[in-house]
């Protein structure tokens, strides 16, 4: 369920890779317990913000906050610690190693009694994952690969998922249980912030939806309204603050 207290909040960061800054003055909030869809056109900085909420790049001034606590420039271990997962774009698994051990890998941090007692909890969420325990994760379909990372994050119970395109690669029907997944997660309580290219699917499913534009918010409105917006296209086109767009069928650019 949702919650009207906020869960992560930017003020005003500034981030980048040496002296290419990305994220300029950055600032938003997302509530507790809902799905929050990062929008924008290449190079608007989206995936910059979920690597830099988990600690993969340094914010240069502003603050990130935690349910109000500071965590800006903490370590990636530390962030694991404060209940933040991040599951990157792309396949993050050992592929020589079997199902099992990808998993406690995953609880690493959480020592290996805890981990083996966690498992069967995690897995009764992917039910063909759990069909393939002693397989390699090379093995695995591409669907079952990214199932297989999800459930590696919740092995930490978090907070809060980062989730930066979890589409790429899949089947729609795939697609489809990856985002009820993460809809369910978030009835339950856990924070979403999630990048995604199959905008209008990832807005069925999504609370709120925050457009970039060369790493600053232009636009945070109700997910809902957002894919009801005939101007959807101005997010990728790169004005998504102008008034001038002409209207365009929503299903030609998503």
């Amino acid at each position: 369920m949702s919650d009207t207290t906020s869960c992560i909040e930017f003020k005003d960061v500034v981030a980048g890779y040496k002296d290419f800054m990305i994220l300029n003055n950055l600032s938003f909030k997302a509530q507790k317990g809902t799905i929050t869809l990062l929008l924008g056109p290449n190079g608007a900085g989206k995936s910059t913000v979920l690597k830099t909420l988990f600690g993969l790049l340094k914010p240069r001034q502003g603050q990130i906050l935690l349910d109000g606590a500071e965590i800006g420039g903490a370590t990636q271990k530390q962030l694991l610690a404060q209940g933040i997962a991040f599951v990157p774009q792309g396949r993050n698994l050992f592929g020589q190693l079997t199902v099992f051990q990808n998993l406690e890998l995953g609880g690493i941090t959480l020592g290996m009694k805890t981990t083996h007692e966690r498992i069967p909890e995690v897995l009764e969420f992917f039910p063909r994952v759990k069909e393939r325990m002693n397989s390699m994760a090379s093995a695995l379909s591409g669907g079952e690969q990214k199932q297989l990372e999800i459930g590696r994050a919740l092995l930490l119970r978090p907070k809060v998922i980062l989730i930066d395109e979890p589409s790429i690669g899949l089947s729609p029907l795939v697609v489809q249980d990856v985002f009820k997944l993460l809809r369910r997660l978030a009835d339950q309580g856990t924070t979403v912030l999630m990048v995604e290219q199959n905008v209008k699917s990832a807005l069925k499913i999504s609370d709120e939806a925050i457009a970039l534009e060369s790493g600053r918010l232009v636009l945070q409105k109700p997910a809902s309204e957002l894919l009801a917006d005939p101007h959807i296209e101005r997010l990728f086109l790169g004005g998504a603050h102008g008034a001038a767009a002409a209207p365009t069928d929503l299903t030609a650019v998503v």
